[in-house]
């Protein structure tokens, strides 16, 4: 696996630019905790998190392969083969879960609801797709997309708002002293699969690109969070400089697709922009910094005037990364329904043992813990705003937060179009005399 070698580093203001050489180093190897994941004392407890967690994963399978590998002596390239097998199956299990949401079932929590005065529901409100329609503000067929149905243009002031949105979440960031990075949008296989998602089969997430002559493959990013966590893959942190709080703006590329009808349009994308927040921690700062970045996510949303909830996440909806996570979902009025815009996960060491990254207190190293969260994901945030504040008129009024970022606007209105122009006969009577 390959990660570019930095050869030059240039800080203008906060933003980071990285220029790469055609060099490159090899990713350290991933560091399980074998001690508690290969003890057959933990064996029910470990089957019984991965039964809460979806299902994947076979903690017997790995313990039986470790038996095979402490057993009678084999040859070299038989215990490779098994060394790399239990490796493979290693990698499957998921993370521990926080004790707290054990007990959830298959439900979330309401830890609370938000602006509940500002839930639409008085009258008929349009949804996404028809607002923009009406407006001329948005097209997702038949205008030179070549990429299916699952992507789209957003133009003049849609276009304006999405950028508003991006300068919102950015500039807030920056006062709570996150690090701004502009992240690639191809990755090794292996940084994803790192951070928690698969690369392999036909059913996954991630887009492949082809052509690497049997290499390990590219793929392109589903999230900044990969390439920010990639960026610090190898590193020795000292612990004094921790937390070290990044974010980035990127595109983020998924091949999931839905045909449910409430995600319809573009709640549910192949491209998207988000602006994600990171943080790389020492293992006893992780849950004080996922409370932080829900805080944030709070503040952000709750500053929109947005109807929402804030959802502690049962085991069932986890990924394998994460050990706790919170969810915020918005009221969509225009379909009725509530939809997420945001999450943060505290991922403890699941991909810091993966991509090596580890912290140094004194003369001691252990592997650091990491946490993300979502700033702002821009297509749900375009329906939620537009849905919820829709006039009668078929105007939005801009959120005054995001006001200063539109050049002052109040609101967005109609964009006209001007008639198509047609060729016509004209017949001119001659004068006689």
């Amino acid at each position: 696996m390959f990660l570019p070698k930095c050869v030059a580093t240039v800080r203008p203001g906060s933003c980071i630019i990285r220029r790469m050489s055609q060099r490159h180093f090899n990713l350290p190897p991933a560091c399980f905790d074998t001690d508690y994941l290969l003890n057959p004392a933990n064996r029910q407890a470990i089957e019984a998190n991965i039964q809460h967690r979806k299902g994947i994963g076979d903690i017997q399978l790995v313990q039986r392969i470790n038996e095979q590998l402490r057993a009678a002596p084999q040859s070299e390239s038989e215990r490779g083969m098994l060394q790399a097998q239990l490796d493979t199956e290693l990698a499957k299990l998921p993370n521990r879960t926080h004790p707290a949401v054990v007990g959830y079932g298959t439900e979330p929590r309401i830890i609370e609801r938000y602006n509940e005065h500002a839930k639409r529901t008085d009258r008929k409100y349009f949804q996404f797709g028809d607002i923009c329609k009406r407006m001329n503000l948005y097209r997702m067929e038949n205008l030179g997309n070549f990429t299916g149905h699952r992507s789209y243009y957003l133009t003049d002031e849609l276009a304006e708002l999405e950028h508003a949105l991006i300068c919102y979440a950015v500039d807030s960031l920056r006062q709570r002293n996150f690090q701004l990075v502009t992240v690639p949008d191809v990755l090794p296989g292996r940084i994803i699969e790192s951070c928690g998602m698969s690369v392999h089969g036909e059913r996954n997430q991630v887009y492949k690109l082809h052509g690497r002559d049997g290499r390990e493959p590219l793929c392109l990013s589903g999230t900044s969070e990969m390439a920010l966590a990639g960026y610090l893959a190898g590193r020795v942190l000292p612990a004094d400089r921790l937390p070290q709080k990044l974010m980035a703006v990127s595109r983020c590329y998924r091949a999931e697709t839905s045909a449910l009808q409430e995600e319809k349009g573009i709640y549910r994308v192949h491209q998207f922009t988000k602006v994600e927040m990171f943080a790389v921690c020492q293992p006893g700062q992780s849950a004080t910094v996922l409370e932080e970045f829900r805080a944030i996510e709070v503040q952000l949303f709750d500053q929109l005037g947005l109807h929402f909830l804030l959802l502690d996440m049962p085991p069932c909806e986890l990924g394998a990364p994460a050990y706790r996570k919170y969810d915020i979902e918005a009221w969509m009025p225009g379909r009725a329904m509530y939809g997420e815009i945001s999450s943060c996960s505290d991922c403890t060491d699941y991909q810091a043992r993966r991509l090596g990254i580890r912290v140094r207190t004194g003369q001691e190293e252990t592997f650091a813990h990491t946490v993300n969260g979502t700033a702002c994901a821009i297509p749900r945030m375009l329906i939620a705003l537009l849905e919820n504040f829709q006039n009668k008129d078929y105007t939005i009024t801009v959120p005054e937060v995001l006001r200063r970022y539109m050049g002052g606007k109040q609101l967005l209105r109609r964009r006209k179009v001007l008639p198509e122009l047609k060729l016509t006969k004209r017949l001119v009577q001659e004068d006689t005399f």
